[in-house]
């Protein structure tokens, strides 16, 4: 069966990180579904959450079985780059919390680059690492 299944999948796409995000979709939409069916009782929302399920599970089975690997690489690494972008916009708000007993922060007046300095240092000149602009701020 296991060498079945490699005959199959060779020279497919197989699963990646944009898919499993769509079955993640999936799953939450199928859920919401069930829950929808069973307090709103509404059979055309109902109806439009079945067909928008059925269409994402085909087009994840399209690009599972799709053996137009550079197409769904290039799909693949859009997703990634758009996950990226939210993680780290994220990840530094996580951090700039953590941090913000010890730390100030300030963005540069020209590049707009964002600077962390030391708190209870009172008036300092903060020069960017990035474009060199010199900026006095109270810390």
């Amino acid at each position: 069966m296991r060498a079945w299944l490699q005959r199959v999948m060779a020279g497919r796409n197989g699963m990646d990180a944009f898919n499993r995000f769509l079955s993640i979709v999936v799953l939450v939409l199928i859920v919401l579904e069930m829950i929808l069916s069973w307090t709103v009782r509404n059979a055309r929302l109902v109806g439009l959450m079945n067909i928008l399920v059925l269409a994402l599970l085909v087009y994840l089975y399209f690009r599972m079985f799709s053996r137009n690997i550079y197409r769904r690489q290039q799909e693949n690494g859009a997703y990634v780059r758009r996950r990226y972008a939210v993680t780290s916009w994220w990840n530094g708000i996580r951090d700039r919390w953590n941090q913000r007993k010890d730390y100030k922060f300030y963005k540069c007046p020209a590049c707009r680059t964002r600077l962390r300095v030391p708190r209870g240092k009172g008036k300092l000149n903060i020069v960017c690492r990035k474009c060199g602009t010199s900026f006095q701020r109270k810390t």
